[in-house]
């Protein structure tokens, strides 16, 4: 057998039962394609369901808030997957009456459909042989092959995406595509690969070498910025608080928060700062409520974050009852600190 198909063979005997696999529906193909890129499959299926459960069709997810979408998002992180995916289905419902183009160069103008998103559709849904490369495919190849060139330099992602086309199965992609990011997942893991029960150790130039573990290559990450958050979790006599929406194009954007001074390293808040964001506020007591600051790790930056419990001596004008924050679409640094935090 060639590479393909042990790739097939291997995928028929050790599929995982997911609920995406059991259907060529290109709208729940296209939500699990989304939810899964940057997010293991752990994580992402309980989000795959509620989302199937509250959205059951494009059209559902069309006609949904912005604010919906995000709440149900909330954890999962990377929210301009969310709004693109608000947004693409839009236009499906207004342009495409409902239906995802059935090609590759179809799907690929849509926004947040990029080229490994475009390939997983059009292959599991229409079977055209477009071959997916993403993380786990990677480094399926990097190793076999033994190919040093950086994933995630313009020369590799041109040079991964010809020789996956060249080793697909174009009669069954649908199948060799989900195999060999399965595989990628499972047998031919990041840390531990199993290579003794490997169908392709006979020829895996990584395993001949012992290189398993320097590849696939990437290239470094630019240096990680610090930011400092202070967050002022006001509190009226009415037990209400005040949120605001973050807007521009910064993270997190159009979700929610307490009222934020970002400063350039830690600070203490004072009186100032919190009639600076909201003027004529009565203020009373300022608390720090964490004993240390949260360090919350993006991509490119960590934020070490302080909540501030600042006391009202009136009524909030927009207040909003501590009972119903839970309903707003806020960050996870800030969902997980309003479970625990008690007025």
């Amino acid at each position: 057998m060639d590479f393909s198909e042990k790739i097939l063979s291997w995928y028929a005997d050790n599929k995982r039962t997911l609920p995406w696999r059991s259907t060529r529906n290109p709208y729940k193909i296209w939500l699990s394609e989304v939810m899964l890129q940057q997010t293991r499959v752990a994580q992402g299926l309980p989000y795959y369901e509620k989302f199937v459960e509250a959205f059951p069709t494009v059209e559902d997810m069309a006609a949904a808030s912005e604010g919906k979408i995000l709440k149900l998002w909330q954890g999962l992180g990377y929210y301009s997957r969310a709004r693109n995916m608000h947004t693409t289905a839009k236009v499906i419902v207004s342009q495409h009456q409902g239906k995802f183009p059935r090609t590759y160069d179809g799907l690929i103008q849509l926004k947040g459909v990029g080229d490994y998103t475009a390939s997983a559709i059009a292959s599991i849904c229409f079977n055209e042989p477009e071959p997916v490369v993403d993380g786990n495919v990677y480094r399926v190849l990097a190793r076999y092959f033994g190919l040093g060139l950086p994933i995630n330099s313009s020369a590799g992602i041109k040079q991964f995406k010809r020789l996956a086309r060249e080793v697909m199965h174009t009669k069954n992609s649908r199948d060799y595509n989900q195999g060999i990011m399965e595989f990628g997942a499972i047998q031919c893991a990041p840390k531990k690969p199993y290579c003794l029960h490997c169908p392709l150790n006979d020829s895996c130039v990584a395993l001949k070498e012992n290189k398993m573990h320097e590849l696939p290559v990437k290239l470094k990450k630019g240096k990680v910025k610090q930011r400092f958050f202070n967050y002022l979790v006001m509190l009226d006599p009415n037990k209400q608080t005040y949120l605001e929406q973050r807007l521009g194009k910064g993270i997190w954007q159009n979700l929610y928060q307490f009222p934020l001074v970002e400063s350039a390293a830690a600070i203490r808040v004072e009186k100032e700062d919190v009639q600076q964001k909201i003027p004529e506020l009565s203020v009373g007591q300022i608390t720090l409520i964490n004993k240390k600051p949260i360090v919350h790790k993006l991509s490119h930056q960590h934020l070490h974050t302080n909540f501030w419990a600042i006391r009202i001596n009136e009524p909030l004008l927009e207040g909003i009852p501590w009972d119903n924050v839970e309903d707003y679409p806020v960050p996870v640094l800030i969902a997980e600190f309003i479970k625990t935090f008690k007025i």
